[in-house]
């Protein structure tokens, strides 16, 4: 053993032998493997703000995303401190193009130029349009089932009545709805205000990207009970008097609102009156109690006046009337008599009168004769 150990040969083996291990040691260390996974590293930065470079005096840009994510590779120290600090930006500058869609790439600035970046997404499709202001009427609305039964919505008014929207040209021509929508809870029965938030629709209900000023109005809701108005009807009862007799009754006010469920006072079609003749006495306005109709929670008016027009009689004089009347009765069957024709005793009296008078007629005529 120690002759082998003495032997240059076997020394000059070694030697080689640890030279080669020593060689791939350092190698593996080098390795670009090794170093990746030591002191390389992958993250993704997401929702970072896109800045946009155009006339915003005179043009809108749609279709530009408001974010996008940002995958950064490099040392670990880099993508740290990139990540934590963000303090780059991602943008796109549309400065140079015209009006029209165009397809841009989306840029970034304050990276190391260490760290390798991609960007989702990298390129979109932008529309350039002119830049239009327009004044449009706010219609406020508000889900009815949130009102008490027997209450309706009487009106809603928005403060201001308009707001101005600014937006693509496109986008401002496509409005249909311009809306203020109240909320609440359920059982309004009481008028209030609120503040509602304008939201600008085309004609299927869809939201558009627009500049809305003043963003929310002040809307004034009016809420009542259900009403319908009707005509008085005077429902007589009694009689009046003998020594009365009533030429016309005049109601006032001729038609009255009753008040309760839109479903009993829609079925109702008159106000009835009870009337009782037998008060009336006089010419002269009365007044009656109105009775509220079953279902009715209450009416405008809680009584109505009637105007009575009557003519008295004299009792006297109405009796004079009836023996005037039994006289004028009798006295026909009087006249019947005197106008009877004659009897026969009372014709020949007046036969024989005729016939004297004749008879002296001849002898006036002889003596006349004889005279001549």
């Amino acid at each position: 053993m120690d002759k082998m150990m003495n032997s240059p040969w076997v020394l000059r083996i070694i030697a080689l032998f640890l030279a080669f291990l020593l060689f791939f040691s350092v190698r593996t260390e080098l390795s670009p493997i090794n170093k990746t996974t030591s002191n390389e590293q992958t993250d993704v930065i997401r929702d970072v703000p896109v800045d946009i470079y155009y006339d915003n005096e005179n043009f809108i840009v749609t279709g530009l995303p408001e974010t996008v994510d940002v995958k950064i590779e490099g040392p670990m120290a880099l993508v740290l401190k990139t990540k934590a600090s963000k303090d780059f930006s991602v943008f796109v500058d549309l400065s140079h193009l015209l009006m029209g869609e165009h397809d841009v790439n989306l840029q970034y600035e304050n990276i190391s130029e260490k760290i390798k970046v991609t960007l989702d997404p990298k390129t979109v499709r932008v529309n350039i349009e002119e830049k239009v202001t327009q004044e449009f009427r706010v219609d406020p609305e508000m889900n009815s089932r949130l009102i008490e039964e027997g209450y309706i919505l009487k009106d809603m008014v928005a403060d201001p009545l308009t707001v101005y929207v600014t937006g693509a040209k496109s986008a401002i021509e496509s409005i249909s709805y311009v809306k203020a929508t109240v909320t609440g809870e359920k059982g309004l029965k009481q008028s209030f205000s609120q503040q509602a938030a304008v939201k600008v629709l085309d004609r299927d209900l869809n939201k558009l990207d627009v500049i809305i000023e003043p963003e929310t109005v002040k809307v004034q809701v009016d809420i009542g009970e259900y009403s319908k108005e009707l005509p008085v009807v005077l429902k007589e009862t009694a009689k009046a008097a003998n020594d009365i007799t009533i030429n016309a009754l005049t109601v006032t006010p001729k038609t009255i609102k009753v008040y309760g469920k839109k479903s009993i006072v829609d079925n109702l079609t008159e106000v009835p009156v009870t009337v009782d003749l037998s008060k009336i006495t006089e010419s002269k306005t009365y007044e009656f109690d109105v009775k509220l109709p079953d279902g009715v929670t209450k009416v405008s008016d809680k009584k109505i006046k009637v105007e009575a027009d009557i003519t008295k009689v004299d009792q006297r004089g109405q009796q004079e009337q009836q023996q005037e009347q039994q006289e004028q009765q009798t006295t026909p069957t009087t006249s019947e008599e005197a106008t009877q024709p004659p009897t026969p005793t009372e014709e020949n009296d007046v036969t024989d009168e005729n016939t004297t008078t004749d008879d002296k007629n001849p002898s006036t005529e002889e003596a006349e004769d004889v005279d001549s």
